[in-house]
């Protein structure tokens, strides 16, 4: 048995023709692997952004409800780490810079072997003192002085750029494997994130003539910038999810070279969306998880090539990975994980998931069933909050480290004996920079998904509501969230 699990951050669902026939960004890679696999139509995030991601798909479990950002803790239990009791070799090949931050500590260090490809956005890597040889004077949103200097060892390059490498990476490493069985093989692209750094060839197939300043990364926020930016911006993006798939062209042509392709199980997916001016907002995180940011797409090739080309409409999310990749290889799913193994859906047999519980620490807590979308606010002062950590980090700093008297410690996990920090938290951690932006998720939302797709028409309906916050309440018994985040959510009425 084989598994390769493609990972691309920030990869929108709308923007491939799979999902969506009348967009005009070219993935033909990805339309051809489409095929040859199941197509999932409601698969959601759960935890955001990246690291909590990340930590969803390593553990089967929502890390949202307990913490933000932040790295593997001792008591984990992860995918790779059960594989490898099975004697199943793993091995992941990244650009993701965060897992060599602070704050993204232990996650390599789960798989057997691993490679990383440098400079994707603010990683130290190009080291010079002078100015990078191009910082233009003028620019829309962010402009990073490291990424600019690391740019310099690619720059129109496109087989140098990080994503491209990447690819190639895990094609010499199923060239030196070619053969070989009992392998989980994980490729992990930062792109199509921002910054939206392409080859000029592919800024042709969508822009030819933007003459305004230099934009790459918007800021987070209300779109801040003329109409031609903004539209100039989203073809940036088109043009990066064209350069991302002509290499996973590469990855699928080398599976297929070395003999691989046909009986390996392949799950190609995202970690989250982007607001690119729709909404009139750049970003995420701050606000609401409409579909932009929260429905993100999966397809699942069958190692027997069952249901290739086929839809399905249950409902799924990442936390869903450890158990699928688990029930391949036949090995136990371990108690404490909370996703549900994709594998009945190709027998036609039932599957014990109803619900996708998704958000990002301390903002809202949203519910789907694929029917409707429930966003739930927090109360007025967005209290009270706590984050668990074995491990205090977060992305670039220390949990606490503002008021470390207020920390306690102790036994406040179920599922483990490990003493935990619990610290109080006055401001969802994952909003640090941003001024208030409280007012953008201030309203519980409703959504009718069959008549409303687009989320565009709030549902006033009292007794819907109430339905969902019913479900709500339950899934979060069911996740073991903390207990005050029933206050803090409103859900003790």
């Amino acid at each position: 048995m084989r598994t390769i699990l493609v990972l691309m951050d920030t990869l929108r669902k709308d923007y491939l023709s799979t999902y969506n026939p009348t967009t005009n960004v070219l993935t033909p890679n990805l339309d051809t692997f489409a095929e040859d696999s199941l197509i999932f139509d409601n698969h959601y995030i759960g935890s955001t952004p990246c690291m909590p991601a990340r930590r969803d798909l390593m553990t089967g479990r929502l890390n949202f409800l307990e913490r933000s950002w932040g790295p593997i803790e001792p008591f984990d239990i992860t995918l790779p780490k059960v594989l490898a009791e099975q004697e199943v070799f793993s091995h992941l090949t990244t650009d993701h810079t965060h897992y060599f931050r602070l704050g993204g500590e232990g996650y390599i260090n789960q798989f057997t072997t691993w490679d990383f490809q440098r400079g994707q956005e603010g990683d130290p890597w190009h080291s010079i003192m002078r100015d990078p040889e191009w910082m233009p004077e003028q620019y829309h949103g962010r402009l990073r002085k490291q990424y600019q200097a690391n740019r310099e060892l690619w720059h129109e390059n496109e087989e140098a750029y990080p994503t491209p490498r990447t690819f190639a990476s895990a094609c010499d490493w199923l060239e030196t494997n070619k053969g070989e069985d009992d392998f989980f093989l994980q490729v992990e692209v930062f792109d199509p994130h921002e910054p939206f750094d392409v080859p000029q060839k592919y800024m042709d197939i969508y822009q030819k003539d933007y003459s305004g300043p230099f934009f790459e990364t918007p800021v987070y926020g209300e779109v801040d910038v003329p109409a031609e930016a903004e539209e100039y911006i989203r073809n940036r993006y088109s043009a990066l999810v064209t350069m991302t798939d002509v290499h996973f062209g590469r990855l699928i042509d080398k599976l297929k070279e070395t003999e691989m392709y046909e009986d390996t199980q392949i799950i190609v997916t995202s970690d989250h969306g982007y607001f690119l001016g729709d909404r009139e907002l750049f970003g995420k995180n701050y606000m609401h998880n409409f579909n932009e940011l929260a429905a993100i797409p999966l397809f699942v090739k069958h190692p027997q090539g069952k249901k290739a080309g086929e839809r399905t409409d249950e409902v799924t999310q990442n936390i869903d990975v450890m158990p699928t990749v688990l029930d391949a290889f036949g090995a136990t799913t371990p108690e404490e994980v909370q996703g549900a193994s994709w594998q009945p859906i190709f027998e036609d047999e039932p599957r014990d998931k109803s619900f996708a519980l998704y958000g990002a620490h301390g903002i809202t807590v949203n519910i789907t069933d694929g029917k409707y979308s429930y966003f739930r606010s927090p109360n007025e002062e967005n209290q009270p909050l706590f984050e668990y950590a074995g491990i205090p980090t977060t992305i670039r700093h220390y949990l606490g480290e503002a008021d470390p008297a207020a920390i306690q410690t102790g036994r406040f996990l179920a599922r483990t004996e490990f003493p935990v920090f619990k610290v109080p938290i006055k401001r969802a951690a994952i909003l640090d920079g941003l001024p208030d932006v409280s007012e953008y998720t201030q309203d519980s939302l409703l959504f009718d998904l069959k008549k409303d797709p687009m989320q565009q028409n709030p549902v006033i309906d009292p007794e819907i509501e109430e339905r969902y916050k019913t479900h709500l309440k339950t899934q979060l018994d069911i996740l073991e969230a903390p207990v005050e985040q029933f206050e803090r959510l409103s859900l003790n009425e």
